[in-house]
């Protein structure tokens, strides 16, 4: 009687085993990870997002709040602090729903859901060239060994190529995590949140670091590497390349009341090129080990 007991025992342990198992190997355990400088894996997007300052590992409610929204549509996270650097209270990032790629019309019931909720509209370039990867998105277990699989790879290959790579971009469809990083055009990539926060966040971390033994030292050196620092011309950027949803009238003074995107200004793009080194986003080469970190 006991030897049968034991055998039930046995054979449930195993048969669990091989299934927890195979759910692992199935989420991406064993998937080989190619990071590469290339063409980016998205064009120019639209897409309704909510800016949050906290720890990474807290962002998975407004995914799942933005997948409620728009159950068809490819979710984003944009992730723009270091987690090495910065405390996990202070961490940046923005996560939504793309609305629209390239020329491909954007449903304007969906964005008036999306605003609705609270969430704000904004467009990215199509950058030039990324640092990119992918990763299986099968599970949610995937999405916890994307952070150990995929961005210590990121860093490493970003250090030996001494390469400016920043904010780091997570785009969910098709059955894959895709990541980038732009190596041109960053400051376009910066929603207009940012600027304030980064602000408020700075008088933060002087504060947090004040209060470190290491004292006024410490905190000058943490202060040029632990985030994002950005020059004057970002709010130019961000004006060039953000979506209003704006009423528009006509030459009589009538408003049709219809909300409408508005592209971003490339003429303007163009001459803020033509200004040089002082109209660009300044930022440190960041060693990153992912969005992630050891917050997960």
């Amino acid at each position: 009687m006991m030897s049968d007991w034991f055998s039930l025992i046995t054979a449930g342990f195993l048969s669990s085993l091989f299934i927890f198992g195979s759910y692992v190997v199935y989420s991406g355990l064993f998937t080989k990870v190619t990071v590469r400088t290339g063409c980016p894996p998205i064009k120019r997007i639209t897409f309704a997002y909510k800016f949050t300052v906290g720890a990474y590992r807290n962002c998975g409610p407004l995914y799942w709040e933005a997948s409620k929204l728009g159950p068809k549509l490819p979710l984003i996270g944009v992730f723009y602090s270091d987690p090495n650097k910065v405390p996990g209270k202070l961490c940046c990032y923005a996560v939504g729903c793309i609305l629209s790629e390239a020329e491909s019309q954007i449903d304007m019931e969906l964005l008036r859901k999306f605003e609705a909720a609270g969430f704000s509209i904004f467009s990215f370039p199509e950058a030039v060239h990324v640092v990119t990867t992918s990763f299986p998105y099968r599970t949610y277990l995937s999405i916890l060994l994307r952070v150990k699989k995929v961005y210590p790879l990121l860093a490493e290959y970003i250090k030996e190529r001494k390469l400016w790579a920043h904010p780091f971009l997570e785009i969910y469809r098709d059955g894959q995590i895709q990541v980038m990083a732009p190596l041109d055009r960053q400051g376009d990539f910066y929603v207009p949140e940012f600027r304030p926060a980064e602000r408020r966040l700075s008088e933060q971390e002087e504060s947090y670091s004040s209060s470190d033994v290491s004292g006024a030292e410490s905190n000058s050196e943490d202060s040029s590497e632990s985030g994002v620092l950005l020059s004057d011309s970002r709010e130019t950027s961000l004006a060039a390349s953000s979506v209003r949803v704006q009423a528009r009238g006509d030459s009589r003074g009538r408003s049709d009341r219809e909300s409408s995107v508005a592209e971003p200004d490339r003429e303007e793009e163009e001459n803020e090129q033509q200004h040089g080194d002082s109209k660009r986003l300044e930022v440190p080469m960041q060693q990153w080990t992912g969005a992630g970190g050891g917050e997960e």
